[in-house]
């Protein structure tokens, strides 16, 4: 197994000290009310810096957009989105979704919207925020990118620079709509550990023929130099697409990507919906749910 954090660590002491050094030449959101001062000066008339946002640990509202994943496709029955087992909207006690964990069984119903769509691509998130933003809520969680890295071949993948541009563009859209909105920013999975956890099954492989990921699940059992280059480039872009992920949320002081988290989790097959053996199971969306209520609740972002 190559070294899948290759892409999330590269230029992190960059962006980490980029941070740092706007942080410290920003100005102030507003002056206190009772503040001679103009805006961003303190209250002796001189400079002060601009506060970073606290990260409120416990939001009262969460809209999901994303792909397949937040949907819970294929985890209750076959070619079907199953929704109460989301791991972020989710209403399954088996799951534990992010919204139960934080609003709790009760409340996560009228405090959460799942707005994600199977086959989503990164490209269309800017239009599932734009319809979550009339709910205003105070968490926007964003799973996507899965679909633009299986692609039918390698050289119909989201180009990196797309990718980065889909995402930025849907940022821009949330923070025009919902200036003040928390973001929860997942990894894209180990598509790679995907490929090797699932061939085991044979029919696995079998559903994998009717057409799944074919860039990385095509001819799972192929073991050639060319196959396992083609895995290779799958595995790179997912690693670029992460680093995307990583750099465009540390732009936005409200934004809290996972480290990483969800791409390193060494899931196995139980974590795999055995209708497809590629979408998570309710065992797979509980432990999605899991590292996002952990980042998300967290004193600090995840390093």
């Amino acid at each position: 197994m190559r070294n899948g954090r290759r892409g999330v660590r590269r230029g992190r002491a960059v962006v980490a000290g980029a941070t740092a050094a706007l942080l410290c030449l920003a100005g102030c959101d507003a002056s206190g009310g009772d503040s001679p001062g103009p805006r961003g000066t303190s209250a002796d008339g001189h400079p002060s810096p601009r506060a970073t946002p606290s990260w409120d640990r416990s939001p009262r509202s969460m809209a999901a957009v994303g792909d397949s994943i937040t949907r819970g496709f294929d985890a209750c029955s076959v070619l079907s989105d199953c929704p109460e087992v989301s791991w972020a909207t989710g209403s399954d006690p088996r799951v534990r979704s992010l919204a139960v964990r934080l609003f709790g069984a009760s409340g996560a119903a009228g405090h959460s919207w799942n707005y994600a769509v199977t086959g989503a691509r990164m490209a269309d998130l800017s239009g599932q925020i734009t319809r979550a933003a009339a709910r205003k809520p105070q968490l926007v969680t964003v799973m996507a990118g899965a679909n633009d890295a299986c692609r039918s071949s390698t050289s119909a993948m989201t180009s990196v620079a797309g990718f980065r541009a889909g995402f930025e563009d849907a940022m821009a859209t949330l923070r025009r709509l919902l200036p003040k909105a928390q973001v929860y920013v997942s990894s894209v999975p180990d598509l790679h550990r995907l490929w090797s956890q699932g061939r085991t099954n044979p029919l696995g492989k079998q559903v994998w023929k009717l057409g799944i990921c074919p860039s990385m699940l095509g001819d799972a059992d192929a073991l050639d130099a060319a196959s396992a280059e083609r895995r290779a480039m799958v595995e790179d872009r997912v690693e670029a697409y992460n680093e995307v992920l990583e750099d465009v949320c540390a732009e936005d002081r409200r934004c809290r990507f996972d480290g990483g988290a969800v791409f390193e989790y060494r899931f196995g097959t139980e974590q795999l919906s055995h209708w497809d053996w590629f979408h998570p199971s309710r065992n797979g969306q509980a432990r999605l749910a899991e590292i996002a209520y952990r980042t998300v609740t967290a004193k600090k972002p995840a390093v």
